[in-house]
């Protein structure tokens, strides 16, 4: 005989396989189900040497990517990326904190978000980076 608690789990495992992408729930969900190809495993992470700052005009490190080396980053100091271009995933291999900005003159009015050093992958930003400033510890 089934308890209320066991219903309950039951049914909240049910709905977070539908809504975790990459699970048979969600294939079938996105309409990737029988005969539609296989489900999207995990993203891959951005390929990102140690030191640098990279940053993907796409979400899950796709299309351009543009790499900053720690050596040549003025620390402390905006640097925006070039006009016109923005990034939606990034990854901070610099080992010093990283923030990213919406405003290319990285205005606090808009959204920011600062990230550690010591070694992060962002698929997707919750905004356009259109700058950056790398931080001391």
């Amino acid at each position: 005989m089934r308890t209320w608690s066991t219903t309950f789990v039951s049914a909240a495992v049910l709905a977070a396989t539908l809504l975790i992408p990459g699970t048979a729930g969600s294939a079938h969900a996105a309409g990737n189900g029988p005969g539609k190809g296989r489900a999207a495993g995990p993203p891959t992470l951005g390929a990102c040497a140690t030191g640098q700052l990279c940053f993907w005009a796409k979400p899950e490190f796709k299309g351009a990517r543009r790499t900053h080396e720690l050596s040549t980053l003025d620390i402390n100091s905006c640097t925006a990326l070039p006009a016109g271009t923005t990034a939606q995933s990034l990854t901070n291999r610099t080992g010093r904190p990283v923030t990213t900005y919406q405003s290319a003159e990285c205005a606090e009015t808009g959204e920011f978000q600062t990230y550690p050093g010591d070694g992060v992958w962002l698929p997707q930003s919750p905004y356009q980076v259109r700058a950056f400033k790398v931080w001391e510890r």
